[in-house]
């Protein structure tokens, strides 16, 4: 299919707590943009880079050493910064789409709401790496964590994240939630517990809404 004009690509993020469906539905939309002839970059955060993969690594393991949350939410910044210089911004000047397995929602959600850190430190953080860029739409996948986990728990060894309670996932569906709430233009909030051909059928419609 011979591929659609673009002045500057879209940015789409997929958001979700555990469990909620991210790796299946990330390979339909991927599927989905090469049927309309889109040239895209799969991404993901923490992540996307060399530098960016070796912060998901130390921010993912499992260690004795307790994190500190403010640390914690440097480091997610840091992998972010050079995530967007590298990847997501070039992808975007040169009219690719960038279709990212979360973004800064998700620093909202686990770092605000999970760890309960100041939304104005995650603000001006935010801010101060990417300046005005957000993303064109959020596809927020939606599941009761304890669902979610019980999903999650199918797919092998928790790290870090995955390991902590229940309270936690319950924070972080909150925060998101309200993310949405907060800004429904920007948001798509998707019930993962429905059939997944429900599910993707509801995908399907957002992205047709931005071509």
């Amino acid at each position: 299919m011979e591929r659609i004009d673009l002045q500057r690509g879209k940015f789409i993020t997929l958001e979700g707590g555990e469990g909620v469906g991210k790796s299946t539905n990330l390979r339909f939309i991927t599927d989905w943009l090469r049927e309309q002839g889109i040239d895209f970059v799969q991404t993901r955060e923490p992540g996307g880079t060399p530098l960016a993969e070796e912060l998901r690594e130390l921010l993912l393991e499992r260690r004795e050493e307790p994190v500190d949350p403010t640390a914690e939410l440097l480091m997610v910044f840091a992998a972010r910064a050079q995530h967007l210089a590298r990847v997501i911004e070039p992808a975007l000047a040169r009219g690719d789409w960038v279709i990212c397995d979360r973004f800064t929602d998700a620093t909202y959600a686990y770092q605000g709401g999970g760890r309960q850190l100041d939304g104005s430190l995650i603000a001006q953080l935010e801010e101060t790496v990417q300046g005005a860029l957000r993303p064109d739409r959020v596809l927020l996948l939606d599941l009761d964590p304890e669902i979610g986990l019980q999903r999650a728990a199918s797919t092998g060894a928790a790290d870090r994240f995955e390991s902590e309670q229940q309270a936690f996932f319950k924070r972080v569906r909150s925060a998101y939630l309200a993310r949405a709430e907060a800004s429904p233009a920007n948001y798509a909030v998707i019930d993962a517990s429905r059939p997944l051909d429900q599910v993707q059928h509801q995908l399907r419609l957002e992205l047709e809404q931005l071509l």
